[in-house]
């Protein structure tokens, strides 16, 4: 796949609230997740199982989402990026707006890296 198909699925994967989809098809088996300094959990997530293990512990700690937005993908060469706003309610935690930049690294049609970009 091209970049730009990647992105285009993966985005409507999200849409769509199917994160394991996404990752289990689109993510090299060697992929990284970057989070911001100071963020709940790891700052670097190394390998696809991890990823998805991460990724299922953030879906369990989410109480409702009352909304979700992404724009993009907007793509260049091997990297793409979008926008994800939401309106949350994690468990124990009040109601929440969380904005963020998502930037990705497409090699050989697969994501090798995701770095959020989001206050912490």
């Amino acid at each position: 796949m091209t970049t730009q198909e990647v992105a285009n699925k993966l985005v409507e994967y999200c849409r769509k609230g199917d994160w394991h989809a996404a990752q289990s098809e689109l993510y090299s088996a060697d992929a990284v997740s970057i989070e911001p300094k100071g963020a709940r959990g790891p700052e670097l997530t190394s390998g696809l199982d991890n990823i998805i293990a991460k990724g299922k512990q953030w879906e369990n700690s989410v109480e409702q989402i009352h909304s979700m937005e992404l724009k993009g993908p907007i793509v260049s060469s091997n990297h793409f990026s979008c926008t994800m706003a939401l309106d949350m309610k994690m468990k124990g935690m009040d109601r929440m707006k969380s904005d963020q930049i998502c930037v990705y690294e497409v090699k050989d049609g697969k994501i090798v890296k995701e770095q959020f970009f989001y206050p912490v």
